[in-house]
């Protein structure tokens, strides 16, 4: 009796497409983290060469999920209007940036990582729309736990989610440079990033949010998705791309962020 109930349970298992069990953003999701955790395997078996191929495919694959996380609350036309936005400024940015040092310092892209736009490679704003979005999830999550006013404040939730942003890059741009798919003139400050670079980033960040002013965010699956940034780069920078400094530093910078915005979702419960 008990294999003939269980039989037609498997036998629709056995049918179901892998689809059923996983969304198309979670799939995504898997094959991005899938994509980084082979990226220092990959350079291992083919050598350096496949860095820009690597870091190609698991940029598109986060970009991917978020912005289908996006879709799902916000719709097509909103999520496709603010990742028209955020490339269309952060190609500039980047454009200005790298010809004229403002705001970030000087510094210029290598013609590792193709195709590029006036010296800037495509891929650079995919980036941007990669972790923005989780960014502001992370600092609507903090700000939601903070008392009377400092909840609701505007200037606030900019700063912040500013700076959740920024933390990123004190993993991102040591390890970039290592890899040299960009070069600073001057390297100093921060393991040969100039602390003007961070200050250009935050402004950036702040502007592209004051400017997009998101709302209705799906905070939970993009605090998941800047959990395992989070996660990856300090373990993969840490353990196999021998950036020991940035690792720790860039660990607890956005350990914090990721800290305080899980004490938020997890207090809903």
């Amino acid at each position: 009796m008990e294999s003939e109930r269980v039989r037609p349970f498997l036998n629709t298992v056995y049918r179901l497409p892998v689809t059923d069990y996983l969304s198309l953003t979670t799939t995504l999701i898997l094959l991005w983290i899938l994509a980084m955790i082979s990226l220092p395997i990959m350079k291992w078996i083919w050598g350096p060469g496949m860095i820009p191929l690597g870091l190609t495919l698991g940029v598109l694959l986060q970009a991917t999920a978020v912005f289908l996380t996006l879709r799902d609350s916000w719709g097509w036309q909103k999520t496709m209007r603010t990742a028209v936005l955020i490339a269309v400024l952060t190609l500039f940015v980047e454009w200005l940036g790298s010809t004229t040092g403002f705001p970030f310092g000087s510094y210029s892209y290598t013609d590792l990582m193709q195709p590029q736009i006036a010296h800037v490679p495509v891929l650079i704003p995919f980036a941007w729309f990669m972790m923005l979005p989780a960014a502001w999830a992370v600092a609507c999550l903090i700000q939601a736990q903070l008392p009377g006013k400092w909840a609701h404040n505007r200037w606030l939730y900019l700063l912040l989610a500013g700076l959740a942003f920024t933390a990123w890059d004190l993993f991102l741009d040591p390890q970039m440079v290592s890899w040299g798919l960009w070069v600073w003139d001057n390297p100093s400050g921060y393991f040969g990033i100039p602390w003007v670079n961070y200050v250009g980033w935050l402004e950036t960040a702040v502007l592209l949010t004051a400017l997009i002013q998101p709302k209705n965010l799906p905070a939970k699956p993009l605090l998941i998705i800047y959990t395992i940034t989070w996660f990856l780069e300090t373990f993969g920078l840490l353990f196999f791309w021998g950036l020991v400094g940035p690792a720790i530093v860039g660990g607890m910078a956005m350990g914090v962020f990721v800290w305080l915005g899980w004490r938020t979702e997890l207090s809903r419960k």
